[in-house]
């Protein structure tokens, strides 16, 4: 039976030591641009993997990064935020051959959580996402010495770089857009208050309201999911003065709230305008199409690896701006009255 290659029959073949072909293979400084190629074409050649457990233990690291959520893992079913996102991250570690390890947790296990994986060497570095209202988070990632990105800067001391993606001018030409088609008494579907998107959100849909000489329409929060979105359009359309037009702070629970205008006997866009959050993919294929606020899940899960893996190699990173959210029209808006 054929042995595998090595990395010594890897050196012999490239013509050079086998600690250049184990500084290319970890991406360490000191290896020639073009002793690099060759080291790799011989690799290729000879069909020579590098055993990344072994490289692991050599530089005591655990090529894995941490991304640990504070909600049930049923609810990733349907998201339509994070399996873009963790599609994204995953394009760019999987070539390096780091891993992601996700964990899911209560809300008051997630800091044991961060503490358990650090301490026990399972990651590198963690991605922190859904930040909150005075966030813990960073500052116990700090302590542990462990490096993170941050999705978006929390709202307390900055203690490691951010990948931003400013969801605000498409929160304001989405509100802009139902107020130029005539509609005055705009409702909002909001996440939970303690997370700063949410309140983001919030903030500018009242603020754009406010600017126009509007009042602020009828608001509910819920936890994101398709069930609290239908409750809370249920809620809304059930008032006298019901809304002419409901923005959404997801596409999940949008589509949810068209279903049951129309089980209503409404009409969408005619009789209520419908916007979404985050342009999922199945948003263009609706009947009628779904209005929604296009962020790009999956290049900001991208974006965030890359910064990571940036930070965790290099013991330095900077912010990364990404282009701000951008607001897509499409047949679930309309005129009031569809006038």
């Amino acid at each position: 039976m054929a042995r595998n290659p090595t990395i010594a029959d890897v050196a012999e073949r490239a013509g050079v030591s086998k600690g250049a072909v184990s500084f290319a293979f970890n991406g360490r400084p000191g290896v020639a641009s073009a002793t690099k190629e060759r080291i790799l074409a011989a690799a290729a050649e000879l069909g020579y993997a590098p055993s990344y457990s072994a490289r692991s233990l050599s530089n005591r690291r655990a090529d894995a990064i941490g991304l640990v959520l504070a909600r049930p893992p049923e609810l990733l079913r349907a998201d339509p935020f994070f399996p873009p996102f963790i599609a994204g991250l995953e394009s760019v570690l999987a070539p390096t051959g780091r891993s992601l390890v996700l964990r899911f947790v209560s809300a008051v296990d997630e800091m044991a959580a961060y503490t358990e994986l650090s301490r026990s060497n399972r990651i590198d570095g963690a991605i922190v996402a859904d930040l909150r209202v005075g966030d813990q988070r960073p500052a116990l990632l700090a302590e542990l010495r462990v490096p993170f990105v941050s999705l978006n800067r929390p709202d307390t001391a900055g203690l490691g770089p951010a990948v931003c993606l400013d969801d605000r001018p498409g929160v304001r030409d989405a509100v802009n857009r139902l107020i130029a088609l005539g509609h005055t008494r705009i409702g909002h579907i909001a996440g939970p208050a303690e997370f700063l998107h949410a309140n983001s959100r919030q903030a500018e849909w009242a603020g754009t309201l406010a600017a126009a000489g509007l009042p602020p329409g009828p608001l509910v929060e819920t936890d994101f999911t398709a069930g609290s979105g239908a409750a809370a359009t249920e809620r809304l359309l059930a008032l006298a003065d019901r809304p002419t037009a409901l923005l959404y702070a997801n596409d999940l629970m949008a589509i949810a709230g068209m279903s049951v205008a129309q089980r209503k006997g409404l009409r969408v866009p005619e009789d209520l305008s419908v916007i979404g959050f985050d342009d999922t993919e199945i948003s263009g294929y609706l009947h009628p199409a779904l209005a929604s606020v296009r962020t790009d899940a999956y290049g900001w899960g991208a974006a965030a690896g890359g910064r990571l893996t940036e930070h965790i190699d290099n013991q330095d990173a900077t912010d990364l701006e990404l282009p701000a959210a951008q607001f897509v029209p499409r047949g679930s808006i309309g005129r009031p009255g569809g006038s």
